[in-house]
């Protein structure tokens, strides 16, 4: 098992600049979600939209929780440093693009989410990659501990949400978002619901 930091003043201090960050984008997405109550005759909802943002907000909160493991890591580089900003950076960007300052050029969020999809689906799909980099990241004893299911579920939605950036149909979307909506629950808590 990998050693505990000798060194908790540099743990902290990538903690405090990755919770910024993360606080954005759940800043974001409440904020987001508040329209809905806000101005409900003006703010349509589609499911497929609410389903990825509910999704971003578990996985953000998520993101923060299974960050803690970051403590493994023994020496850091400024590689490691700057990885670990930007794949947070990575979850507030989505968030950004889930919920756009303005909505004046779109319908709806149904005519805003399939005119966005190919940026959406295929950041999700780097957020999925960059999550196995970062599970490695934190030591192999770690990324052994996630098991196989991890990556061959990593792996499947990768390919899977890269699909939907050429798929048009709605079913599909549904699908798409629920498999993965539950595949989180199952993963936060197979593999992390007690602080590791």
């Amino acid at each position: 098992m990998d050693r505990l930091p000798i060194n908790l003043a540099e743990f902290a201090h990538i903690r405090i600049i990755i919770g910024m960050v993360i606080g954005l984008g759940v800043a974001r997405l409440l904020n987001g979600l508040a329209r809905y109550v806000q101005h409900p005759s003006q703010e349509e909802i589609y499911g497929v939209h609410l389903g990825w943002s509910l999704f971003m907000l578990l996985s953000v909160v998520h993101f923060w929780w299974f960050e803690f493991a970051l403590g493994r890591i023994q020496v850091w580089t400024f590689e490691s440093y700057l990885f670990v900003i930007a794949f947070a950076a990575l979850y507030f960007f989505i968030t950004a693009v889930l919920y756009p300052d303005k909505m004046a050029e779109y319908a709806n969020y149904k005519d805003y989410f399939f005119a966005r999809k190919n940026w959406i689906y295929s950041l999700l799909a780097l957020m999925f990659a960059l999550d196995i980099v970062d599970s490695r990241l934190k030591g192999i004893d770690y990324f052994n501990d996630l098991g196989t299911a991890y990556l061959v579920r990593q792996i499947i939605i990768i390919v899977l949400v890269l699909a939907a950036t050429r798929i048009r149909h709605t079913a599909y979307h549904i699908g798409l978002v629920s498999v993965v909506l539950l595949s989180q629950i199952w993963l936060i808590a197979s593999n992390f619901s007690v602080l590791k």
